[in-house]
């Protein structure tokens, strides 16, 4: 083990799941891209989706939403109703990476904006939630990356000093959250990329 670095923790859309609601969305807009991306533009999705990985409910966020967009209400709904669709599969790569971490003795964490709601699906779906020591979930502490706060829980949970630990998120924003808080912050581009990475910084050979 690299005696620097303690620990290593990871996000979870983008970099353990390939997530995006495109691919959800891309049959109801029979793949008419620019159509999609202006509804996604309209609804103003990122900001939309954010509240229920700050906490607020599904059911709650789509009654509000489609108040306000009632033309699109089929389309917001859907998106709850069939949230699995946006997540096309683990990344094998990266979670190859997550198993030889553990096996070399690092702490292995996971600090994600999800909501709980969604959250609960994927971990009964997916086996590698299993090799976490710890796992932090916005929704459950009503606070998003890159609040510098969300990562002060994080090391905290993990009782670890932030120069002890590598953050990675394919997010730019929550990169650099990560990186001002003291942690050494890879942004997620590939599992390739980030083997890499890892063995310059002397994790992992």
């Amino acid at each position: 083990m690299n005696k620097r670095y303690q620990a290593v923790i990871f996000d979870l859309g983008g970099v353990l799941v390939n997530w995006d609601p495109r691919h959800l969305y891309g049959r109801f807009f029979n793949d008419d891209v620019a159509a999609m991306e202006q509804f996604l533009t309209e609804i103003n999705f990122h900001a939309w989706n954010l509240e229920q990985d700050r906490g607020r409910s599904f059911a709650d966020g789509v009654a509000e939403l489609s108040a306000q967009l009632p033309q699109y209400a089929d389309l917001i709904r859907a998106y709850d109703q069939h949230w699995e669709d946006s997540i096309t599969g683990q990344i094998d790569g990266t979670v190859d990476l997550l198993q030889s971490l553990r096996a070399a003795g690092y702490t292995v964490g996971l600090l994600s904006n999800i909501s709980t709601e969604k959250y609960d699906v994927l971990r009964r779906k997916y086996r590698f939630f299993e090799y976490f020591d710890s796992q932090l979930i916005s929704a459950d502490v009503k606070l998003l990356k890159p609040d510098p706060r969300i990562y002060a829980l994080m090391l905290e949970q993990i009782d670890r000093a932030a120069d002890e630990c590598i953050f990675v998120d394919d997010s730019a924003v929550n990169v650099a959250g990560a990186d001002r808080v003291g942690m050494t912050a890879i942004q997620f581009q590939s599992p390739h990329q980030l083997k890499i990475e890892l063995q310059q910084r002397g994790v992992l050979s």
